[in-house]
């Protein structure tokens, strides 16, 4: 009964933002009795454990470029007291947040605490942000302020419909239930072969996306991200109501472990302020039967079952000098070796047709 308590207890904490603020002085002190320990996310399911290398909260103490930071700032993101903002509410900037510990973790779930806002009116205002667990971070580029073709998940906050403008200035309509309401959360994985869509707010390539109204809210927004047994699942805390919402589900996801998590933002012509407060990453123990072991082995790139993504086409590598002079050289000593056994053999040969003779 007081398992079952104690459990009960942790996941309404656990669910309930403003708690935290409440109960942190009597957490600080039962932590420093008792140190971290495991909470049941569901009965017989899975038991999470903070993994405090792949999370960030304030005072953002990890953050910098020594090489004891965990997390490193990119472009224009800045630390401040109460959040770190990835881009202010001007034009033309971008920003990221990267984790320089990459995670091998098997089952996760990483929960995080953001806020949008800004002094843009109704559909004057973007771009948004991103949340990433890829294979190659602090690379800046055209996607929510990080690269293009990425290898790896990305989930996105989308806070301007640039189809839906475009459709609007050619006079066209959607077809009933089509269109989407943004802002607009969506995701996507990728293999490093596929270019995500501006024009139509990455449509072709999405897993699937939700409605998620975030801007200029007077209480808490998260976004959690949970990937266990090759299932993705994202949901959002974002009505002030202190409850996870379904936003996306998508078994058969395929990610390899040692990838690096980040978040990121851009602006154009329209801007907005894009604030993390808090990244918290828990590792999910979760049991397995013999044949799931077996069916969830380590891959080597990202990929969804029932979905055929393009094969990634590598370029050759240009050699090197020293590799050149070598393929040079031996090609030649190979050459001429060649060339010496040949005459030798057909010396024999023609001794043998003279002994015939004679």
């Amino acid at each position: 009964m007081a398992v079952a308590l104690r459990s009960f207890w942790w996941q309404r904490w656990r669910r309930r933002p403003w708690a935290r603020d409440e109960a942190g002085m009597l957490l600080l002190l039962l932590l420093l009795g008792s140190g971290p320990g495991p909470r049941q996310v569901r009965a017989g399911q899975a038991v999470e454990y903070l993994k405090r290398e792949h999370s960030l909260s304030k005072p953002y103490q990890g953050v910098g470029t020594s090489s004891s930071s965990m997390w490193n700032l990119m472009g224009n993101a800045m630390v401040m007291t109460q959040y770190i903002r990835l881009t202010p509410d001007m034009q033309s900037k971008q920003g990221a947040l990267w984790n320089r510990v990459p995670c091998f973790l098997r089952d996760w779930e990483l929960q995080v605490h953001f806020r949008i806002h800004g002094q843009g009116k109704k559909n004057l205002h973007g771009d948004g942000l991103a949340i990433w667990y890829t294979k190659d971070r602090m690379q800046p580029g055209p996607v929510f302020g990080n690269m293009d073709r990425f290898v790896g998940l990305g989930v996105f906050v989308d806070t301007y419909p640039n189809e839906e403008k475009q459709q609007e200035a050619q006079k066209r309509r959607y077809s009933p239930g089509v269109q989407r309401v943004f802002p607009y959360i969506s995701a996507m994985v990728n293999n490093g072969s596929l270019s995500y869509d501006h024009e139509r707010d990455g449509r072709p390539t999405e897993l699937g996306g939700c409605t998620a109204i975030v801007r200029n809210l007077h209480y808490d927004t998260f976004l959690v991200i949970r990937y266990v047994k090759r299932h993705l699942t994202i949901m959002m805390d974002i009505d002030g109501k202190h409850e996870w919402k379904d936003c996306i589900e998508m078994p058969g996801v395929r990610l390899p472990r040692g990838y690096y998590f980040g978040t990121s933002s851009i602006t154009g012509d329209l801007s907005d302020n894009h604030d993390v407060i808090s990244l918290k990453l828990f590792e999910l123990t979760v049991e397995r039967t013999p044949e799931e072991e077996k069916l969830h082995r380590d891959v080597f790139l990202p990929s969804v079952d029932n979905l055929k993504l393009p094969e990634m086409t590598v370029p050759p590598t240009p050699l090197s000098g020293l590799a050149l002079f070598l393929l040079v050289f031996f090609s030649l000593v190979f050459s001429v070796f060649a060339i010496v056994i040949g005459i030798i053999l057909y010396n024999k040969w023609q001794e043998q047709s003279r002994k015939r003779f004679y």
